[in-house]
C-alpha cells in the first residue's frame, strides 16, 4: 500500500492538468456519432488507477449501505447482495486519463432495482458513493438509475479483482470512469448535490465524454 505521499502527488498532478486544461481536444461529439468519444484512444488491457489505497476486503467482511434520503434504508451483506435479481450487460468504459475499453460485460444488480428497494424520498436528487477507500463521487439520480448502470462483482466472467475494486465497484458507463467508484460500501442519496473527491478538486461535476466535460 503507497503511503499519503503518493496521493498527495497523484492529486497535485491531476489538479495540475485541470487548471492546464490537460488531454482536452476543443472536438466534442454531443450527438456520439463516434463510438470513441474525442481525445480518447482504444486499449484492450485495463489500466489499474487509484489513490495508492487498495483496500482488502473480504466477502465475508464487505457490507453495502444504502442511506440518506430513503424510505428503506438498507444494509446488505454479501449473502443479501447475491439474492437479489442478477443481471448482464455489456458497455465501453472511458478514463479521463484518456483511454477508452470497449464491450465490458459486467454482472452484478441493477441500480434501479437497489433503488426500487431503498425507495427514494420526493426530493432526492442525487447519489454519493462511497469506496473503502475514502474515495467519493457524485451522479444524479436520474443518472444512476440508468437501465446500464449496475452494482457489479464479475467483469468479463471472472470476479472482479482488488485492483478493480473488488469485491463490488458501481458501474456508470456513460459517464468518465472516475464516477463508477471502486471498493463500494455506501451509497448515499441526497436532496442537495455533494460534490466528490474529483469534483472539488477541478474535475467537472457531471463528466460526459462525448462534450470532453473533463474538468470544471
Amino acid at each position: 500500500m503507497a503511503g499519503n505521499g503518493f496521493k498527495d502527488r497523484l492529486v497535485a498532478i491531476k489538479q495540475a492538468w485541470a487548471q492546464s486544461g490537460r488531454l482536452l481536444t476543443g472536438k466534442a461529439d454531443p450527438a456520439h456519432e463516434s463510438r470513441l468519444p474525442p481525445g480518447q484512444r482504444l486499449v484492450t488491457n485495463w489500466p489499474v488507477l487509484d489513490l495508492g489505497i487498495k483496500p482488502d476486503i473480504s466477502k465475508a467482511e464487505w457490507r453495502l449501505t444504502v442511506d440518506g434520503a430513503v424510505t428503506n434504508p438498507l444494509v446488505w451483506d454479501w449473502a443479501a447482495y447475491q439474492a437479489q435479481p442478477q443481471v448482464e450487460d455489456v458497455s465501453d468504459i472511458h478514463c479521463v486519463t484518456q483511454w477508452s475499453r470497449f464491450d465490458n460485460r459486467w454482472n452484478g444488480v441493477a441500480t434501479s432495482h437497489l433503488l426500487s428497494v431503498a425507495q427514494p424520498l420526493p426530493g432526492a436528487n442525487v447519489v454519493v458513493l462511497h469506496g473503502a477507500d475514502g474515495y467519493t463521487t457524485n451522479v444524479t439520480l436520474e443518472r444512476f438509475a440508468g437501465d446500464d448502470c449496475l452494482i457489479a462483482h464479475a467483469h468479463d466472467g471472472l470476479p472482479l479483482s482488488r485492483d478493480h475494486g473488488g469485491p463490488v465497484r458501481a458501474i456508470i458507463p456513460r459517464w468518465y470512469f472516475w464516477k463508477s467508484a471502486k471498493w463500494l460500501v455506501r451509497i448515499e442519496v441526497l436532496a442537495v448535490d455533494k460534490p466528490g473527491f474529483w469534483e472539488v478538486r477541478g474535475y467537472h461535476n457531471d463528466g460526459d465524454p462525448w462534450t470532453e466535460q473533463r474538468y470544471s
